[in-house]
């Protein structure tokens, strides 16, 4: 994967990330190790997302990642936390702005369909009981006068 595709995959995944009610400013810059190195940002701004690919010096948090980690977050295969307690990635600077980019990879996984409950076989079905009605006996009529 090339620094250009890393780049292209991580503005795709963050055009689904609601940061609409964040109303802080974040700067996360990743430096990418190995196939595909290079640096790009993700900055949170005024309920915004934006992901260029360039260094960011006044970031809050410097990540150093591999690509193929990177893309395995970014599909929801693993989460940034999980990332970074298993090593796959490792940050510095305030990492209590991480939480922040917890709906990265997040859209990645399809929500689980609701199964509609399934319908009882006819033949388990009990008879409907048949309702009785109580009839009224005809009013009689007076005899006519003769």
């Amino acid at each position: 994967m090339t620094y250009e595709e890393i780049v292209a995959k991580v503005k795709e995944a963050a055009k689904d990330v609601d940061v609409s009610g964040v109303k802080e400013h974040a700067a996360f810059q990743f430096n990418i190790t190995g196939e595909g190195e290079g640096a790009f940002y993700v900055e949170i701004d005024d309920g915004k997302i934006n992901v260029e690919p360039y260094e960011y010096f006044d970031r809050d948090i410097l990540v150093y990642t591999s690509a193929a980690d990177l893309v395995e977050i970014l599909e929801g295969k693993t989460d940034f936390v999980n990332a970074y307690l298993t090593g796959k990635i490792s940050a510095e600077g305030d990492l209590r702005k991480a939480d922040l980019l917890k709906g990265l990879g997040a859209k990645a996984k399809e929500p689980a369909q609701k199964k509609a409950p399934a319908k009882k076989a006819a033949s388990a079905k009990k008879p409907a009981a048949k309702k009785t009605t109580a009839k009224k006996a005809p009013a009689k009529k007076p005899a006519a006068k003769k």
